[in-house]
């Protein structure tokens, strides 16, 4: 178990760091300087009377142009992406800033850029130090000669990249990935790996937290852990993306006995994470939140592009059929932490993050309400009951949200028409 929740963990603060930009680099940078070193390995090796001669000016001219190129193209590369985040921020939604800094092609790009710098500096210093003999030379220049190879490929690739990033088809097609991956992972375990939590949590000591902030992750392994040790069950009441306060229970705690206050607190505070933000990984609702809030920054006043919108709502059918395919039949029998529940993910929270706001501000353009409309039939056809009802819920919003914006008699049957039927 104490694996288990190492990993658990470790998982959690891996995706965390991911969203750095500064961390692929430093890492890059340090085997850099790790391989400049690794060829004076080969002077202690019979391979200079194999090896053609290099001298050190070439390998010295080399290390010069490459040094000198590559710290303009990485300065351009950074001002390039601060560009791309003060666009992707601006016309897409601020909270999808940190899926645009974790791109793992622009931080490739960064990465070997920086990287190719650190590399072309400590070669240098140390073949005019004469560190290298004949056969580390040569394996030096042979190494700089992929590292340049490297990074042309990477800035030819690269300038295309840069070109489409920060665009707000790109930050959408951005934000659908990760809330697809966060949504197919709450479908595969829709009780975290708990037990079926079928009414509301309302049993046993309330646990409340100190912290106020969003819930971002639970430690399941941890929780379990505890529980075992302490001979207690717990039912969660706070899935991740809730707004944390003290006065906010967060789970209860059944015991035969009567546990300590002091072993409760630290259960909650070590195995809750709790932050500023909510994040993509463990909140499957965040990811409809920020699509809904790019369409509603589309259709405002200022910016108006009803086509954006229309956009997201094919976004939304995508991610809701895939939502509603069918599960493993033992999926929610596999438990693995006996002594916790945790409630379902429910289709009325999801519709209501996706279509409300997207119902309101695309209420006086006929043809995002038009389209909105469609979609709601098709996953009213495409889904289980609990899907229909929600989409027949907003179907019936959308509508008359359509009345009181007074769209033409042809405009109005055309909606009905596309309506689902209860």
């Amino acid at each position: 178990m104490a694996f288990g929740k190492l990993s658990d963990r470790a998982r959690f603060a891996l995706h965390r760091l991911g969203e750095k930009l500064w961390i692929k680099p430093l890492l890059a940078s340090v085997l850099s300087v790790a391989v400049v070193f690794a060829a004076k390995a080969a002077d202690g090796t019979s391979l200079a009377e194999v090896v053609p001669s290099v001298t050190v000016e070439s390998i010295q001219t080399l290390l010069s142009i490459m040094a000198s190129s590559v710290l303009v193209i990485a300065s351009l590369a950074v001002a390039s992406m601060v560009s791309a985040y003060a666009s992707a921020s601006n016309t897409a939604s601020p909270r999808a800033f940190p899926l645009v800094v974790a791109d793992d092609r622009t931080q490739y790009a960064l990465t070997a850029f920086v990287a190719t710098f650190i590399y072309s500096i400590v070669g240098l210093i140390a073949s005019k130090n004469e560190y290298f003999g004949p056969a580390g030379r040569f394996v030096l220049f042979f190494m700089t000669l992929v590292v340049l190879a490297v990074v042309v490929l990477t800035f030819v690739t690269w300038i295309d990249r840069i070109a489409r990033l920060g665009r707000v088809g790109v930050t959408i097609e951005q934000v659908e990935r990760a809330a697809l991956r966060s949504m197919r992972a709450r479908r595969e375990t829709p009780y975290l790996g708990g037990h079926a939590q079928r009414t509301p949590a309302r049993h046993g000591i309330p646990l409340y937290t100190a912290e106020v902030g969003f819930l971002q992750h639970i430690d399941m392994g941890g929780l379990q852990e505890a529980a075992e040790q302490m001979e207690l069950r717990l039912e969660i009441a706070a899935l991740p993306g809730t707004f944390m306060s003290p006065d906010r229970v967060i789970a209860y705690c059944v015991s035969a006995t009567q546990p300590d206050a002091g072993k409760l607190y630290k259960l909650i505070a070590d195995n809750f994470i709790i932050g500023r933000d909510r994040t993509f990984e463990d909140d499957p609702r965040f990811g409809l939140v920020v699509l809904s809030q790019i369409a509603g920054k589309a259709l405002s006043p200022a910016i108006n592009d009803p086509g954006t919108a229309i956009d997201v709502i094919g976004v939304f059918v995508r991610l809701f059929v895939d939502w509603n395919k069918p599960r493993d039949a033992d999926t929610d029998r596999r438990i693995t932490y006996d002594r916790i529940s945790v409630p379902r993910l429910s289709e009325d929270d999801l519709f209501d993050d996706a279509f409300i706001a997207i119902a309101r501000d695309g209420a006086n353009a006929i043809e995002v309400t038009l389209r909105l409309i469609k979609a709601l039939n098709t996953l009213a056809h495409v889904g289980d009951q609990p899907m229909r009802s929600a989409a027949v819920r907003h179907a019936k919003r959308v509508m008359a949200l359509a009345e009181q914006h007074s769209h033409l008699p042809e405009d109005r049957a055309r909606i009905v028409q596309h309506a689902p039927v209860p």
